[in-house]
């Protein structure tokens, strides 16, 4: 699965990466997630998840062939 995040998640993850293994959805996605950079936790708890150009809830399925986006919450202004 590829991983693409943006934002301040670039300063825990690399902006792209392949996660080796299978996360089943976004939950797991975050466990997996955690598991690598605990330090991100809390910007991952708040964090909206996409696949192409649709966002996705956690009963999505995902799978391996999926490129993930992670995008941290904005701040307008």
């Amino acid at each position: 699965m590829n991983i693409r995040v943006y934002a301040s998640l670039k300063d825990y993850f690399p902006q792209d990466f392949l996660l080796k293994g299978k996360a089943a959805n976004t939950e797991e996605l975050k466990t997996r997630l955690l598991e690598m950079n605990g330090a991100a936790g809390k910007i991952l708890a708040a964090c909206r998840f996409a696949v192409g150009t649709d966002f996705i809830d956690h009963d999505f399925k995902l799978q391996e062939n999926d490129t993930v986006i992670i995008l941290p919450p904005g701040s307008g202004g």
